[in-house]
């Protein structure tokens, strides 16, 4: 599809099984659902080119966003990482701190 340009080739795909996948997937499965049920047929048993039909192209569809949205992450990763480096006055290392410094010390009340 035409969502990721050429620089998002280099990503890693996404896994076939994801969250929005799911989602869509079964967004297009339950309108199905609801279209058999508006005709008045029952919902399971007719029409199951069209429910198979409806979650595929759900999942399709919730894999090609997922590309795209990690596309997007992955741009805005590395413009943020860049203007780190090139402003490192604006970034000063912080100093380490232990777990012990942060927390106030316990007094238990009685």
């Amino acid at each position: 599809m035409v969502l990721v340009p050429d620089e998002g080739k280099s990503l890693p795909p996404p896994g076939i099984v994801n969250r929005t996948s799911i989602w869509l997937g079964g967004v297009g499965w339950c309108s199905a659902m609801l279209h058999n049920a508006i005709n008045h047929r029952p919902p399971l048993k007719s029409g199951v080119h069209r429910q198979v039909l409806l979650t595929t192209i759900g999942w399709f569809l919730g894999y090609q966003l997922t590309k795209y949205a990690n596309y997007v992450n992955a741009k805005l990763d590395r413009d943020m990482m860049e203007y780190v480096k090139l402003h490192p006055v604006d970034f000063p290392p912080t100093e380490k701190k232990t777990f012990a410094e942060i927390v106030e010390p316990f007094i238990p009340v009685r």
